[in-house]
């Protein structure tokens, strides 16, 4: 169907070439939608770690990309079979884009849809992917919820404890962590926080956790480790960090026929066979998030009120400013692209929401 009343061209920020800044340009917007398509008028949009991986050309992704899979906004307009979400619903962007829902994943549990190997990211969002923001949730608090809070809840859900376990976060003072230490407390978990950064070992600790330097060495932090939770270790720990001994390290912290759950994407995950052999440690990796699994996250970080930590830059101009600070290693949270202003500015005036 065509799309009236919408401007013919937009702004984007692009990758024309890997390894070069991104290039603000003038595109076309969409204009048509299939029977699911919801286009989304998009007030903040976050950078991804994923991002330096396709500016990096690791994903060979085909160019022009557009930067940016984590965002949140207002539906602008509806493809003929959207009958759940109206124009002007504020939503979390969905990061799967036309699952083919024939194959093994698409029919098999619903935590596990989103690993369809036949949908893409999203140009326009499927609204069969996307969720309704909960009232009291600003689109900048949202917009990194699209893909780093779905990817660390995942991880978090594949841990599989329970309330008075032990869960520890490996890099828990970055973007990802700070949110699983707070995803976890809510859900009555005991969370230990290991990091190799002065910022994030103090972020770790401000969002609840107790904290661990990993620059003590490995057998400092399992002996830190087993003194907290009575000698056994941990019982699972979900490793965010693609530093190349972060897998190694999270495995030993964790108790023996454990779980260690893999979110990290470095070249190779290497984890001496003493730990995976003689401890008996069970490796699982998690990518992100069902919308099933995305709707259960957002109603935890609704009711119990948790801070997404967000660095916000003032339009796509700021763009570059932003990718330099996440390549500094001083992000504390999420940097994110203000894009709507008024959109922003009428959640900043809103009585409902607080975060």
């Amino acid at each position: 169907m065509a799309i009236e009343g919408i401007p013919q061209t937009m702004l984007a920020a692009q990758l024309v070439q890997y390894d070069k800044p991104y290039e603000i340009r003038e595109v076309p917007t969409p204009n048509s939608l299939s029977a699911h398509d919801m286009l989304i008028r998009v007030a903040v949009a976050s950078l991804c770690h994923t991002d330096g991986m396709v500016t990096a050309g690791i994903f060979k992704t085909s160019l022009p990309c557009t930067a940016s899979h984590e965002g949140a906004g207002t539906v602008a307009a509806l493809g003929s079979n959207v009958n759940e979400f109206h124009i002007g619903d504020r939503v979390l962007c969905g990061l799967a884009y036309g699952r083919c829902g024939m194959c093994a994943d698409c029919t098999g549990p619903e935590e596990s849809t989103q690993y369809c190997t036949k949908s893409g990211e999203y140009v326009v969002v499927d609204a069969r992917e996307a969720n309704l923001l909960p009232g009291n949730l600003s689109f900048q608090s949202a917009a990194p919820l699209a893909c780093a809070g779905t990817t660390i809840w995942s991880g978090i859900v594949r841990a599989e404890l329970k309330p008075g376990e032990w869960l520890a976060i490996v890099g828990a003072g970055g973007g990802l962590g700070h949110l699983g230490v707070q995803m976890a407390k809510a859900q009555g978990l005991n969370v230990i926080g290991i990091d190799t950064r002065d910022e994030g070992l103090a972020f770790s600790t401000s969002c609840g956790a107790h904290t661990i330097d990993a620059r003590n060495g490995k057998e400092s932090v399992v002996a830190q480790v087993q003194a907290l939770t009575g000698g056994a270790g941990v019982d699972a720990t979900v490793n965010v960090s693609d530093a190349n001994s972060a897998a190694g390290l999270s495995a030993a912290v964790t108790k023996m026929h454990g779980r260690m759950v893999q979110i990290a994407q470095p070249p190779e995950v290497s984890i001496p066979f003493a730990e995976l052999v003689f401890r008996d440690v069970r490796v699982v990796g998690s990518l992100t998030s069902s919308r099933g699994e995305a709707q259960k996250m957002l109603q935890l970080v609704a009711k119990h009120n948790i801070k997404v930590h967000t660095v916000p830059f003032d339009g796509l101009a700021e763009i570059q400013k932003c990718v330099e600070l996440a390549h500094s290693g001083k992000l504390v949270g999420k940097g994110v692209i203000l894009i709507d202003k008024e959109a922003v500015e009428n959640d900043e005036k809103s009585d409902n929401v607080t975060i």
